[in-house]
């Protein structure tokens, strides 16, 4: 069974082909590991499936359902969501309301309503409420759940943010750079939380630099480069791919 299906995805910039034809599956229930050099297409190719950007060709499914060319909310409400390399937060505002603010992009409740403060409005409210507080108890963020979000340090921080984008129940999260420029403890409690979210059958796709974070954690690593997909397979094989060694370290047999 497959969760997520990209087939024939594509694009370019002036002329400059960014993407071609990347095609992969990940399947429910797991954490892959999307990797490759600098300018080699991962962050073109998770725009593109994410919404956020229009690719030149290509399709791509959440369990069969087609999501080519729906917008980012459309998606998120399917069960496809996603973080970013830049953390994404109301600063003054606190760590409750960071994430009530989130699951307002998902609630269903319109403008009318909430000016209204109609029933509908107040039950999401109250159901937004419930769900922060799980997830901040599941992120490790509980006891910071009244502070203003300006306080946390930069992990802490990229906790928040998947916790932001656990909001709307997704089947699949796809976090950018979670633990770039994170400490080495923060990077074993992000891979922790990681692990546990998933036990918890939700599916991950990261985009990440760090190798060593990328090969304890995930069962499958798609490697891109130069806009081209040149591997996808289990970590093990994947590290010891002539292929992905020439990519990284330019030389085939290093």
């Amino acid at each position: 069974m497959t969760l997520l299906t990209v087939t024939g995805l594509s694009k370019s910039y002036a002329g400059v082909q960014a993407v071609h034809d990347l095609s992969y599956e990940i399947a429910p229930g797991s954490i892959s590991g999307l990797i490759g050099p600098n300018g080699s297409g991962k962050s073109t190719s998770i725009d593109c499936i994410s919404g956020f950007l229009r690719p030149d060709e290509g399709r791509w499914s959440l369990l069969d359902r087609d999501l080519t060319g729906m917008s980012a909310h459309a998606m998120a409400l399917a069960g496809l969501t996603r973080t970013f390399q830049t953390v994404r937060a109301y600063g003054e505002m606190t760590l409750v309301e960071n994430l009530c603010v989130a699951a307002q992009e998902h609630d269903g409740v319109g403008w009318w309503q909430a000016l209204r403060r109609s029933g509908a409005c107040q039950t999401a409210d109250a159901a937004a409420c419930a769900r922060a507080e799980e997830l901040l108890e599941k992120t490790g963020l509980a006891s910071y759940r009244d502070a203003p979000a300006q306080v946390l340090s930069y992990g802490q921080s990229k906790l928040l943010a998947i916790a932001a984008a656990m909001m709307a129940r997704p089947r699949l999260v796809i976090l950018d750079e979670p633990v770039a420029g994170v400490n080495p403890t923060m990077i074993r409690q992000i891979e922790t939380i990681i692990r546990a979210l998933n036990q918890q059958d939700v599916t991950f796709l990261i985009v990440e630099h760090n190798m060593d974070f990328i090969m304890s954690l995930c069962a499958q690593v798609i490697v891109l480069d130069a806009g081209q997909k040149i591997a996808d397979g289990p970590a093990d094989a994947v590290r010891r791919d002539p292929r992905v060694i020439e990519a990284y370290l330019g030389v085939a047999d290093a």
